[in-house]
This record gives C-alpha cells, structure tokens and sequence, in this order.
C-alpha cells in the first residue's frame, strides 16, 4: 500500500460493536451452528414518545459502515491481547465479510410499530455481527429524523436551518444534520455536514461578534463590509429595540435579515417586525433561534417570523433521543437444512417470528395501515401484485454482499429527501398533530398465502 493510498484509507468499522456479539461467533464456530443461514430484523416495538409516526434514518449511513466492516491487523491484534477469542475465531475474523443480503425500507420512509425495517439474511456469524453498528445507526438517526420531521410539520412553508452541534457529540452532530435535512431542514451550521452529504451551510455571526466591537454599530458596519447587506444581524446583544433601529441605520432598509436569540419570541418578533416596517425595511427577514422545539414553532405559526433556527432540541431527538429499535433472529435452517420461524417470548418484548414483507395500504392516496404479511416458511414472500391497493415498502439494501450505491453519499441524501417528501404526503391529517397519541395507522399482520 502506498502513502497515498494508506492516508485515504477508510478505517475499518469492525470494533464498532459488543463484546457478546463476537463470543456468539466464538462460541458457534465452536458448536457448528456458525454457518447455519439465518434471517434478523430490525424494528422498533413501539413509537418512543407516543409519537404518531417514525421516520428511517441512516440507512445510507450504515450501507457505507457495512462496507468498511473488516478486522484488520489492528482489529485483531486488540482482539488477541483482550483475549475476546480464540485463534480459531481470529482466523475467521481475518477473512469476514459480509457476504449476504439487507432489504428494507428506504431511507426517509415512515415507520410504525413492527415494522421491519431492516431484514438481514446470512450466516449467523456474518449477520450477528451487525447487530450493534445497524441499531447505533438507525436509533440515533431515526430519534433526530422523526423530531425534525415533526419540526418541519410545524414550521410549514418557513424554512428550517439545523444548527445544534455544540449539544452533541462531534460525529453524532454530523449525522444528526443530515437526518434533519432528509426529514425538511434546509441547512445546517456543521461544515463536516457539508463537505460530507452536500447539506447547504448557513451562519454568519454570534453576540461575540458583537461584544468584540466598542459598539454594536461597529459590529453591524464590520459585518455589512465583510458579507454585504443580504446578511442577518443579531440584533439581541443588547436592547432589541435599538439594535434594529442600528442595523437599519447601517445597512439601509435593504438589510437582509435580523436574527433574535432571547426574549418571548412571539410578542418580541410582532414588534420587530412593527418596527421594520415603520423603518421602511418591508423585506428584512426575521429569524427566531432561542431553544425551539417542534411546539415553539408551532407557537410561532401566527407570528412574523420568516425562518427558525433549532439547536439542542433537534439534535437530541426533542427529548427522545433513541428510536428504541431492536435487532432480533426471526427465521433459522435447522440441523435438516429446512427453515423455522423462531420469536422471542419475553414480557413486553416479545418478538413475531418469520421472514416478512410490509406494504402501506392506501385509500385515495392516503395510508390507512401498514400491513406486515409473514412467512412461517420460507416461501417466495407476497409482492405488490397481490395487495393492489398498497404500497410495497421493502427495498434491496445489499446483494450478495454489496451495498446499493445509490443510497450512500450526497446523492443518497437527496434521494432519501425526496422520498420522504412524497411520502408523508399520504399521512392522513391526524398524523400530522403534535399531541401524543396511538400511532397514526395500525399495523396489521396476516399470513402469508
């Protein structure tokens, strides 16, 4: 390998997982159930939060992970000094790959409880393996989507700018901005988020801008000079009042925008605007950051304000910061090489059994329930042609061990924008509240024909 091949190298993503998930390998290696074909699936036995519905995220984001699952030398030189297996297990570990298939639903698609959203067929030591990495992704991804989406409901035709990666961690900050923008945030603060997934970045200046000046006109004329009048001028430092009055006696009345960072937004963003008017800037924008979430925007609905910045409340999952999804075994070949449907029976955690395939039945172009048709076998499953009036909902993610490119990268968030714009034209109204409730359709089960 060369220099320059080494430093564009992509770490491998294999540690990225539990202790227990490699003595499962270990031990079945031992055993010889290892290489025994096994069907897993990802889903979420409920919508935390009383949410009326969820949103998928981060699909593109593991596709790539998959693709970077390796043990390399560093990979197993930890695992033999932490002594987490044997030499045996090592060698297999050496040469995995990951050498099945994923299907399941796109990228920026709508969840409901049970439904499966990721359904991984390989051998037991090739699929259990993902367990953690796939459940890391899409719980963290799909908290932040679901809340962005209800932000975006809220906030309507007003744009939306993602700018809470100071109240996360550095890569989940990344990853939150975009699942904000799949789900209908229009930019992000996050540079990485921008280099990385091609998000629109935005930002210009906060009140220590305006506290390094002598005088918040100062500040206001450094600014203008620097990116034009088009900019937005931070207008709390001080007093409110008379930092707009400033930054139109600076800017002129074709000021782009004034940002308010405090204050009881809906009276304070009436008078602001008031005040513009009567300072003849008519077309200066008002942008209200201060602690939004989905039900301070929506507060905001009757009011003046032309775009919302949202921090920690969409980077957090507005208090809901995991999808609580699970990665469970649902069919196995047995000693005889025939299939079998297995669950888990736990209380409260149970788990249904068998292979699956999901449809959104529509009525009028509206979703009237999720239905979820299962193979006790491992017959071909039930496509489109057999429920007309749905929606087939599963997707091939990975063949034969080879992620689907076009979900991956910049392009792969824009795809998964665009589906989820088209479908959550078909939620019916009730979805759309913010109030907790029962999920906004039902899911149904039936058995495969």
């Amino acid at each position: 390998m060369t220099d320059g091949q080494a430093a564009c190298r992509t770490a491998s993503t294999a540690l990225l997982t539990d202790r227990y998930e490699l003595t499962m390998v270990d031990a079945a290696l031992r055993d010889g159930t290892a290489h025994r074909r096994c069907v897993f699936e990802l889903f979420g036995r409920r919508l935390p939060g009383a949410r009326r519905f969820g949103v998928v995220a981060g699909t593109g984001r593991l596709l790539s992970l998959i693709r970077d699952f390796r043990f390399d030398d560093a990979e197993l030189r930890f695992l033999r000094d932490e002594n987490v297996v044997d030499a045996a297990t090592l060698d297999f570990l050496e040469g995995y790959r990951f050498t099945g298939s994923v299907t399941g639903y796109r990228e920026g698609e709508l969840y409901f409880p049970g439904s499966p959203i990721l359904t991984i067929e390989g051998t037991f030591a090739e699929a259990v393996v993902l367990e953690t990495l796939a459940l890391s992704v899409l719980n963290h991804d799909s908290a932040v989507a679901t809340a962005a989406a209800r932000m975006s409901i809220a906030a309507g035709d007003r744009p939306l700018a993602e700018m809470g990666s100071r109240r996360a961690g550095e890569a989940s900050a990344v990853a939150a901005a975009r699942a904000a923008y799949i789900t209908g945030f229009t930019a992000t603060s996050n540079l990485e988020a921008g280099r990385r997934w091609g998000i629109p970045t935005m930002g210009t200046a906060a009140h220590a801008w305006t506290l390094l000046h002598d005088t918040e006109e100062d500040a206001f004329r450094a600014q203008i000079e620097a990116l034009g009048v088009g900019t937005t001028l931070l207008v709390d430092t001080y007093d409110i009042r008379q930092g707009v009055e400033t930054a139109i006696r600076v800017a002129g009345t074709g000021l782009g925008g004034v940002r308010i960072d405090s204050g009881d937004l809906p009276t304070v963003a009436a008078e602001v605007r008031a005040q513009l008017d009567e300072l003849g800037a008519t077309g200066t924008r008002i942008t209200v950051t201060s602690d939004l979430d989905e039900y301070a925007i929506a507060a905001l609905a009757a009011s003046p304000v032309d775009s919302y910045g949202v921090g920690t409340s969409v980077v957090t999952g507005s208090g809901t910061p995991t999808a609580g999804m699970v990665y469970k075994l649902v069919a196995r070949q047995d000693s005889d090489g025939g299939w079998v449907g297995v669950a888990k029976a736990s209380t409260d955690k149970a788990s249904k059994g068998g292979r699956k395939a999901a449809f959104r039945t529509l009525d009028a172009g509206t979703a009237t329930s999720e239905l979820i048709v299962v193979s006790d076998g491992f017959e071909a499953l039930e496509t489109a042609s057999a429920h007309p009036d749905s929606r087939a909902l599963h997707v091939p993610l990975v063949i034969h061990g080879e992620p689907d490119a076009a979900h991956e990268g910049p392009a792969g968030v824009e795809a998964a924008r665009a589906h989820h714009a088209r479908v959550r034209e078909e939620l019916p109204v009730r979805a759309l509240a913010l109030s907790r409730s029962d999920p906004a359709i039902p899911t149904v089960y039936a058995d495969a024909e």
